[in-house]
């Protein structure tokens, strides 16, 4: 099944001879650890755009840990209800959501900006399509897909409308209200509640909410899996330093992680 799109000329790929070419002579060669690279130098803003090594592999193994196993399988249990024969995963990261996602359907695409990620993902499972690539230009056919998914990453609209197929799936997943709330006392002086709701706003003009639910879980973390956290997000350089150093020599921290699932449905197209 091919449905990445040329990020060049916008024609469909095909995969020949270890490299993915379109009928226009652009190709683009599948590295050796099995991903190809999409992100093309005329969409770059950065030499190296997305997370940085450290924290892709502080996520790595803080998720390898089964710390957020629940909301992987909350995941998996909205495509067990949907039944979609194609994903495509915008911000896979290193792909641990993603590869619980591969099994549920018959053609997976991860995507993500940071080459260093999709590497590691690459590794993790070769039965999932990896590639390096911007929200801002999918590399993916027109309405080629029945589930999109973002999981703490960002929602480029207009491109998930084009890629989805007619009345296709989103599936968004956010930090919801009281999300790391003890964390991020103890990193900042003052602390916000999150506010998922502004993806119904942001996302109603083409999208119908479907289901929506939280999922919380309480987690015992050790000194390591207490850094791995730390760094895999944000509050990483955003905290206050003596803080963030006091917080670290923690041998046990107790910390409630709280997500916001939303299921939004792609508003049907009116007929020309």
């Amino acid at each position: 099944m091919n449905l990445l799109m040329c990020p060049v000329c916008r024609q469909s790929l095909n995969l020949v001879e270890n490299a993915w070419r379109c009928d226009n002579g652009h190709h683009y060669d599948v590295a050796k650890q099995g991903y190809v690279n999409l992100h093309v130098v005329q969409h770059k803003h950065s030499k190296t755009p997305g997370d940085t090594a450290e924290s892709v592999l502080a996520r790595r193994e803080f998720l390898q840990a089964g710390f957020y196993q629940p909301l992987q399988q909350a995941v998996v249990e909205l495509l067990q209800q949907l039944k979609p024969k194609t994903i495509l995963d915008i911000g896979c990261g290193e792909g641990y959501y993603t590869s619980a996602m591969q099994r549920h359907t018959e053609y997976c695409i991860g995507v993500d900006i940071a080459k260093t990620a999709v590497q590691r993902a690459a590794k993790l499972n070769s039965d999932v399509t990896w590639v390096v690539g911007t929200g801002a230009t999918l590399p993916v056919r027109n309405h080629s897909i029945d589930v999109c998914s973002s999981l703490f990453s960002p929602i480029p609209q207009n491109e998930i409308v084009r890629v989805l197929s007619d009345q296709g799936y989103l599936i968004v997943v956010t930090p919801a209200p009281k999300h790391l709330f003890a964390l991020r006392e103890a990193l900042f002086e003052q602390v916000n509640l999150h506010e998922p709701q502004k993806f119904i706003e942001q996302l109603e003009s083409q999208f119908e909410l479907k289901q929506q639910r939280i999922v919380e879980t309480t987690m015992q973390l050790d000194q390591l899996a207490l850094s791995n956290l730390i760094a895999m997000t944000p509050y990483a350089y955003k905290a206050n330093p003596e803080r963030r150093k006091a917080l670290e020599q923690q041998q046990q921290f107790t910390v409630s992680a709280a997500f916001q699932i939303y299921l939004f449905q792609k508003n049907k197209q009116p007929s020309n």
